[in-house]
């Protein structure tokens, strides 16, 4: 991926040979096969990666096709890629090439030899060179539901004489796009976290077995079990599944890092702690406000965005709107105001209600939280309810 350019320019030459001459090189030489990667350490790695791989041994060519090319260094591509318009590309690099940098991030790599017949290799051969072409490469990617690993399935079902009828299992509705960004998170809970943070109540509604195939190995599974159906017959869509990188990941060496719930519970101890200090010594720490519900605001201002104008699938329905929104930042300086004054504040007022509702209805709002995230809810609403105490000891 970091190699965005090189990739482009040598695969310019590698498809060369090949253009237009599918047709008259259609044999059983010709193997092509679905690649599927092991995980990785960065985040935009961590559930795998698919790839599509061509071996043409009479004309010396051997290259994968990759839909997961991207560049950080794309203009303003933080921004874009909060508003949903990130764009992907198909690119082709060498098997030799692509094989050795897998290896090198310890990431193991398996191969599903496709069995498809001499007009179908063909075909999708052409498809994918068709959409190799510069004006067709690039694409809008979603991380749901058109990505490296739905692209491939595409492009492979496309070229088929007949249907791909997949195992019944996992069933429709077994599973939820959140379930399955757990299980690929599992080592990474600050990972995790920032992804509950921002996905919303859409991510919890079961998924369609061919919705998980967004996820690489979901595709593999699929694959494995899948069958070619026509009128007359039916056949395996894989011929032969072989681990042909097979490396063992350097153990994480990083050391102790807390998680998202031990730091919030952590925050709550000491947040409540000042909290009572300031009750007994009847003053109202704004200090303390100032940081709280400003950090509170800002998360709240991420996640308002996401939801009113990112493209990004199940971002728009978020309930933990109602703890981390806007208004925790418009209204920061009247909060100020009034804690320094020593003023009851109607805003913290409603604010407490508000979080009161959401702990309790915590158990059945129709969105799975991280849990760090009661303890956040806790601080914010002690620091409302102090208003409301020093204010009323006052008087």
């Amino acid at each position: 991926m970091k190699r965005f350019f090189l990739y482009t320019i040598l695969s310019f030459f590698l498809l060369l040979p090949s253009a237009g001459q599918a047709p008259a090189n259609s044999n059983d030489s010709i193997r092509l096969s679905l690649l599927t990667c092991a995980p990785g350490e960065e985040i935009y790695s961590l559930f795998g990666h698919t790839a599509i791989r061509y071996e043409n041994p009479s004309q010396g060519i051997d290259i994968v096709f990759n839909y997961g090319l991207f560049s950080f260094n794309t203009p303003n591509f933080i921004f874009r890629f909060s508003l949903g318009e990130t764009d992907y590309q198909l690119g082709v690099t060498d098997y030799e090439h692509f094989a050795a940098e897998y290896a090198f991030y310890g990431r193991s790599v398996w191969q599903q030899t496709l069995n498809l017949t001499d007009e179908e290799k063909t075909k999708l051969i052409q498809l994918l060179q068709e959409n190799y072409r510069p004006e067709n490469r690039v694409y809008r990617y979603n991380f749901f539901y058109d990505n490296c690993a739905t692209r491939p399935r595409d492009k492979i079902e496309e070229s088929i004489a007949g249907k791909v009828v997949y195992p019944t299992e996992p069933q429709d509705g077994s599973r939820t796009f959140r379930d399955i960004v757990h299980q690929y998170c599992k080592g990474h809970p600050w990972a995790r976290f920032g992804i509950d943070l921002c996905i919303g109540s859409e991510a919890d509604q079961p998924i369609t077995q061919r919705q998980m195939m967004f996820a690489p190995f979901y595709l593999m599974d699929a694959f494995d079990g899948a069958q070619i159906s026509t009128d007359t017959y039916s056949r395996p869509l894989v011929k032969t599944n072989e681990l042909i990188i097979d490396v063992t990941p350097e153990p994480d060496e990083s050391g102790w890092m807390p998680t998202p719930l031990q730091c919030s519970l952590l925050l709550f101890i000491l947040t409540a702690a000042a909290t009572i200090y300031g009750i007994r010594r009847r003053t109202g720490l704004w200090g303390i406000d100032l940081v709280l519900f400003g950090m509170a605001g800002i998360v709240g201002c991420v996640l308002a965005f996401l939801a009113l104008f990112s493209q990004h699938p199940a971002v728009s329905s978020n309930f933990l709107l109602l703890v981390f929104h806007p208004g925790q930042l418009l209204f920061l300086p009247y909060i100020v105001y009034c804690v320094r004054k020593g003023k009851k504040c109607w805003y913290l007022t409603l604010n407490l209600v508000v979080l009161t509702l959401f702990i309790v209805l915590f158990p059945v709002i129709p969105q799975r939280f991280d849990f760090a995230v009661v303890p956040l809810a806790l601080v914010l609403l002690i620091r409302s309810a102090s208003n409301l105490i020093v204010t009323s000891k006052k008087k």
